[in-house]
């Protein structure tokens, strides 16, 4: 336990309020330094508690105080694909989203940025599907849901970090409240063709499951996020790798809805997420699921698509035939 408080404690102090600085890396290296003198200390019955209690109070004093005087912000400078946070409004069984992104891309990161409003019946919300991305293997994967509400209309959310201007993701950075939390409000020509064509390094696949939820669940589901969304408008909250991520953020939201899915390890893996719900009956199981799955893989198709203004229906199009044809 010691090492293990002492691990946290030094990447605690050291990654500190977004960026770090000098003082954060001495202040790490000290505290490694007298987590090992510590560690060493326990063989010796004289110093044992002496230090037990001296290494308590530096880690309840500088360390815990340290971590909680760390504050999520909405303003910092973001990337530009990041910068603009979405909002609604609620009329009834109107909602109008505000700033939906609608990105142009030319390459990964040669693109240029559009938003939009519109207003949804939340009467036609008609079904919801789950597109998971997978770059490192079956075991994580990034999951994103998208709304239909018919007539060719969908509302892809795809939570995320929000990352700050030149800085990249790294798993162990969002432990220590390094990123803001993010609900990406967008068109799917955005966030689904900027992983199946225009990310190389690592290729992203992506697979298309569609969830068959019954209306009113639905409708509590989308709400739920649209609440989530103006709460992060208004007030920052912290992306988490463990416990606040794309998939534990999902999960979350679907507590609103009676008789929702269980905890398990697989949303925790969330690779296997779409397995998961297959075996609670979540998606089609006439078929095999690894028959779904080899199905639902949409890059190709999206390529194909690209921009045409109904890849929205291409894309389902080929992932909704049954897995004989």
């Amino acid at each position: 336990m010691l090492i293990v408080a002492t691990l946290w404690a030094v990447l605690a102090l050291y990654f500190g309020d977004s960026h770090t600085s000098n003082i954060q890396v001495v202040m790490a290296a000290v505290f490694a330094l007298f987590g090992l003198i510590t560690l060493i200390g326990l063989g010796f019955v004289r110093w044992r508690q002496r230090l037990l209690i001296v290494y308590s109070i530096l880690f309840v004093g500088i360390v815990s105080g340290w971590w909680f005087t760390v504050s999520p912000s909405n303003e910092r400078q973001w990337q530009p694909d990041l910068a603009k946070l979405p909002f609604a409004t609620i009329d009834g069984d109107k909602v109008t989203v505000h700033n939906i992104r609608n990105v142009d891309y030319r390459s990964e990161f040669d693109y240029t940025i559009a938003y939009y409003t519109k207003t949804f019946d939340l009467n036609k919300l008609d079904g919801i599907d789950l597109f998971a991305v997978y770059w490192m293997g079956p075991v994580i994967a990034h999951t994103i849901i998208s709304f239909n509400f018919g007539d060719k209309d969908y509302l892809a959310v795809s939570i995320e970090a929000r990352k700050e201007l030149g800085e990249g993701y790294s798993t162990i950075k969002g432990f220590f409240r390094q990123y803001e939390l993010i609900y990406i409000v967008a068109d799917e020509r955005d966030v689904i063709r900027l992983r199946t064509n225009y990310r190389k390094d690592p290729i992203e696949n992506v697979y298309l499951y569609p969830l068959h939820p019954p209306k009113e669940n639905a409708r509590r589901l989308f709400l739920e996020y649209i609440k989530q969304i103006n709460e992060l408008h208004e007030k920052p909250a912290f992306y988490n790798t463990l416990l606040d991520n794309c998939t534990m953020a999902i999960w979350f939201n679907t507590r609103v809805n009676p008789g929702h899915l269980p905890f398990s390890w697989k949303i925790l893996l969330s690779g296997y997420l779409p397995e998961y719900l297959y075996e609670s009956g979540g998606l089609d199981k006439r078929f095999p699921f690894d028959q779904l799955h080899q199905q639902a893989l949409i890059n190709r198709v999206a390529q194909t698509a690209d921009q045409l203004p109904d890849f929205s229906q291409r894309i389902r199009a080929a992932s909704s035939k049954p897995p004989s044809q």
